[in-house]
């Protein structure tokens, strides 16, 4: 299921591979020249909040609140000492509050609010699991070990931290939590409306990631979503206009596509190992563009 999006990845990755070692060390504690270490009493909160196994509400947008509020409280923490493992975290927080929750509080929003319900908590939910793994000690997965490392690597910038959790989390996490949510074709424009307010509050989150983290996310940012800058990494004039394409529909109807085929056991194994290789690749295109422009 490729689309330009992943073909255009795909060919960077040619290029850049000789000279870019894929990121696979663990995720370990920000040292303290990158940000303040917390307090004991606060990594113990974070590992608290973040035990989705607490979240037992039978009521789908209840637990979808108390999520959601468990991540805005861990968001504080972070931005509180600057920590950088909060770079994904706080836009997340933003799209949550200004732009994922005033729909799902409105039962006009969506088709089906339950099905949309299931969609964002378990989105959220696949968030918090890497978080507690990383502050109880554990290794989180491969995507969300990749930004912890990132995290604690000084040589990385906060906006690069923070775009390699946007990947994690869209790249990977969404398709699975569209399959996990048992949609159906027919749930496609509940889906796409979910989608569709992280771009809206794109400005919010740039500044607030700027902000907090002294970081200059504009770039990064508007390479991810809308493909400037890919030109820089492939020539001038061989992607950007396809990858804007891209952007606009094609993505984020590969992620749903990928996401109704994980539910087909048959199907499975290759979608997965096309959502590794998708993420793989653009994390090489940020490293190429971070290098190129000090970002």
């Amino acid at each position: 299921m490729h689309n330009v999006f992943a073909v255009s990845f795909a060919a960077l990755s040619l290029t850049s591979a000789a000279i870019l070692a894929p990121a696979t060390a663990a995720a370990q504690p920000p040292s303290p020249s990158c940000s303040p270490a917390l307090s004991p009493a606060e990594n113990d909160e974070i590992a608290r909040l973040s035990d989705t196994g607490t979240l037992a509400d039978d009521n789908a947008l209840v637990r979808l609140e108390d999520a959601v509020a468990r991540e805005h409280r861990i968001t504080e923490i972070y931005e509180q000492h600057a920590d950088r493992r909060g770079t994904f975290a706080s836009g997340l927080d933003t799209v949550e509050h200004e732009a994922v929750m005033p729909l799902q509080r409105d039962p006009q929003s969506f088709d089906d609010p339950e099905y949309a319900h299931r969609l964002s908590f378990d989105l959220l939910r696949r968030y918090l699991d890497n978080v507690h793994t990383e502050f109880t000690g554990g290794t989180p997965e491969p995507h969300w070990a990749n930004y912890f490392a990132l995290a604690a690597d000084c040589t990385a910038t906060p906006a690069r931290v923070a775009v390699a959790g946007y990947n994690a989390h869209l790249v990977v996490d969404l398709p699975r939590a569209v399959a996990e949510a048992g949609s159906q074709p027919s749930d496609a424009a509940d889906y796409f409306k979910i989608v569709a307010s992280i771009a809206e509050t794109g400005d919010q989150i740039t500044e607030r990631t700027d902000r907090t983290y002294s970081a200059n996310m504009g770039p990064l940012w508007r390479f991810y979503f809308f493909g400037e800058g890919l030109d820089r990494v492939l020539g001038k004039g061989v992607a950007t206009k396809p990858l804007l394409v891209a952007a606009d529909v094609g993505a984020n109807t590969t992620i749903f596509a990928n996401g109704l085929a994980l539910q087909n056991p048959s199907l499975a194994p290759a979608i997965e190992a096309e959502i590794d290789l998708q993420r793989r690749t653009a994390e090489q295109a940020f490293d190429v563009l971070a290098r190129l422009d000090g970002l």
